[in-house]
């Protein structure tokens, strides 16, 4: 999948953009606060609608402006050009100037995987952060699994209200809780097969990384439902008819990684989380790679700058392989300088206050 151009108007602190884009490695350089992230930013939006940096759609817009606008044309199997504007008052999106519906008819138009210094939460963060990022493969790779998830979201808060009220409506609840073990079974199912094919890629990305033999990284899937989900929830309505919320269910799924056999969250050290979570993030790469006949677009925010330097040498080589594999690769660094090997095609931009030049680093 390639980025051939990005529009982009008051969004962030660039006003205007337009970008003609080749194919490669593009590596985006500049002082802090010049719209490095901003510029990736855009791209993933392109993909899921949604901010990696946790930011709403108001908090995109540029300051005093009503609106902001991002524009694209896609190559992947088709050729592909998406409009997408977004004030407080318009929403428009577009495919090839059709009018797109529901968020669940974009969702893998554009395929991206995103590394960023936030996703060291999916190490040691809540078990939110990893249901999100295996509930994002799936999205990317399963036809409905989005829509699946919002109307399971749907059913649990209706069923949370239901069981605040004094005495619960039994019909009512029994309709929810129906709704709750269809649409929950599905998504542990997905997840639970989803797993299995992302380990071995992860583990060998990792042993890569590592370089070291006894670092061995195994994730294991950590459903909150053990046996049968109704019976599960009919054994626990008491305790959530007292607290108001439905206590078990792919809401309250984990997923669990150990390095040398130990939980990486609590015993691993920081060299070691932050190549776990790199791991994983090639393993989605690699995994959309394999199932849709090309690669997605990789977006790397600075990643080079949190590695030690020996990690930092084993994660070149991937940055190598994803080229040669026609991956288009945008990274943030402030690094200018590059190993002659491995950056001889690279692209590199300069970024100041939001305006975009061709920029040559040093030797």
């Amino acid at each position: 999948m390639t980025l051939r151009e990005l529009r982009l108007r008051t969004f962030r602190n660039i006003s205007r953009l337009d970008w003609t884009i080749g194919s490669g490695v593009h590596v985006l350089t500049g002082a802090n606060a010049q719209g490095k992230t901003n510029l990736l930013e855009s791209i993933y939006l392109l993909s899921t609608m949604k901010s990696f940096r946790g930011a709403t759609h108001h908090e995109m817009i540029q300051e005093g402006k009503k609106g902001y606008f991002v524009g694209a044309h896609v190559e992947a199997e088709t050729d592909t050009r998406i409009k997408f504007y977004w004030s407080p008052r318009e929403r428009k999106l577009t495919l090839n100037e059709e009018p797109v519906p529901s968020l669940a008819d974009y969702l893998g138009v554009v395929k991206t995987v995103v590394f960023s210094s936030a996703d060291i939460e999916l190490v040691r963060g809540s078990g939110r952060f990893r249901r999100r990022f295996i509930d994002l493969i799936c999205c990317q790779t399963i036809p409905g699994y989005l829509l699946c998830l919002q109307n399971y979201s749907k059913a649990v808060k209706s069923r949370n209200l239901l069981l605040k009220r004094r005495p619960p409506d039994p019909r009512l609840l029994a309709s929810f809780t129906d709704q709750v073990v269809q649409l929950g079974n599905q998504i542990m199912e997905a997840r639970k097969n989803m797993v299995p094919k992302i380990s071995p890629m992860a583990r060998l990305a990792f042993r890569q990384i590592s370089k070291e033999r006894d670092e061995e990284l195994l994730i294991e899937y950590q459903p909150s439902v053990r046996q049968d989900f109704a019976h599960e929830l009919e054994r626990h309505f008491p305790r959530d008819s007292q607290s108001g919320s439905t206590g078990i269910g792919p809401h309250r799924d984990d997923i669990l990684f150990k390095i040398q056999n130990r939980d990486a969250a609590r015993y691993a050290s920081e060299g070691q989380q932050r190549s776990l979570v790199i791991s994983l993030k090639m393993a989605q790469s690699q995994f959309l790679r394999g199932l849709f006949g090309y690669s997605p677009i990789l977006l790397i925010d600075d990643v080079m700058g949190e590695l030690d330097p020996h990690r930092k040498a084993a994660f070149l080589p991937l940055l190598h392989n994803a080229q040669s594999q026609s991956a288009q690769v945008f990274m943030t660094t402030t690094e200018t300088s590059w190993p002659k090997d491995i950056a001889r095609n690279w692209t590199f931009w300069a970024l100041q206050t939001g305006h975009l030049s061709h920029f040559k680093p040093a030797q």
